[in-house]
């Protein structure tokens, strides 16, 4: 079987179950998809807008061959015991897709009643875009041919990586929360850009379009992030002058602690 035969279920369908959604839209058809949200109105809209389906949990927790659980925390228990009696009468297989901060497959497994298929994701915000970058770890009924039809019919959302569970909260600091980190670098620059004279909107396309062609080439030439910038700092030039400022205020210091910080909260979180 392949994508094109499977039914995904979308439990929640906020900020980041909407966006993945979409991006499933991508590679499959909407009479695919199935949306459930606890505004009926929100799951409504986003079904016009991607010829989908609505549904409730339970009809998804019945039919969909991937159940994406797009719920908060806080939430997932309540969500996994209104579904687990659908669950457990299924005499098909399917997969359990969790994205929630801080719960384990084993967590997963054990509020949905047994150890079923489970996908565990971390998306960041550019899944939005098809520029996100969204890492995994899977349960060991997982087989390969079901993990590549997940990928498969995701893969519009940006860049996938295989990650170790137990690595998964430090990867969510850098990737998960990093576009906030970034996000005020962008600001930032954009503010500089003002303060030199530039207008706030070409200041803004200039900042934004730096930032994202330096990480592309970062991605693509494979190059260590120091030899990238030690190529644009000419000696005596205006560039090393810049970077003597941002060392001199901690800027490398800054943002290394920003990602620690978030990664101590989740593992508080996790308590």
């Amino acid at each position: 079987m392949d994508n094109k035969e499977m039914v995904f279920g979308f439990i929640g369908t906020g900020n980041m179950g909407g966006a993945l959604a979409q991006a499933a839209r991508h590679r499959i058809k909407g009479s695919q998809i199935l949306l459930a949200n606890r505004s009926p109105e929100k799951a409504l809209s986003l079904a016009r807008e991607l010829e989908a389906k609505t549904a409730d949990n339970q009809e998804i927790a019945r039919e969909a061959d991937y159940i994406v659980l797009g719920v908060k925390p806080q939430l997932m228990e309540e969500v996994l015991a209104e579904i687990s009696p659908m669950l457990e009468r299924r005499e098909d297989s399917f997969v359990l897709v969790s994205m929630a901060t801080g719960l384990t497959v084993a967590r997963i497994q054990e509020l949905a009643g047994r150890d079923y298929p489970v996908i565990r994701i971390m998306p960041n915000t550019p899944v939005s875009i098809g520029e996100g970058m969204v890492q995994y770890a899977c349960s060991e009924a997982v087989t390969e041919s079901t993990l590549q039809i997940f990928l498969d019919a995701f893969a519009w959302a940006g860049r996938f990586a295989s990650i170790p569970e137990f690595r998964m909260d430090a990867g969510s600091a850098v990737s998960a929360c990093g576009p906030a980190f970034a996000d005020i670098f962008l600001e930032a620059m954009a503010d500089g850009g003002v303060a030199c004279g530039l207008s706030r909107e070409q200041a803004m396309e200039l900042a934004a379009q730096m930032l994202a062609g330096t990480a592309k080439l970062a991605l693509e030439s494979g190059q260590h992030p120091g030899s990238l910038k030690d190529a644009v700092c000419s000696p005596g030039g205006t560039t090393i002058q810049g970077v003597r400022k941002l060392e001199e205020s901690g800027f490398r210091g800054a943002v290394i602690n920003a990602v620690i910080a978030s990664y101590e909260r989740t593992l508080e979180l996790k308590q």
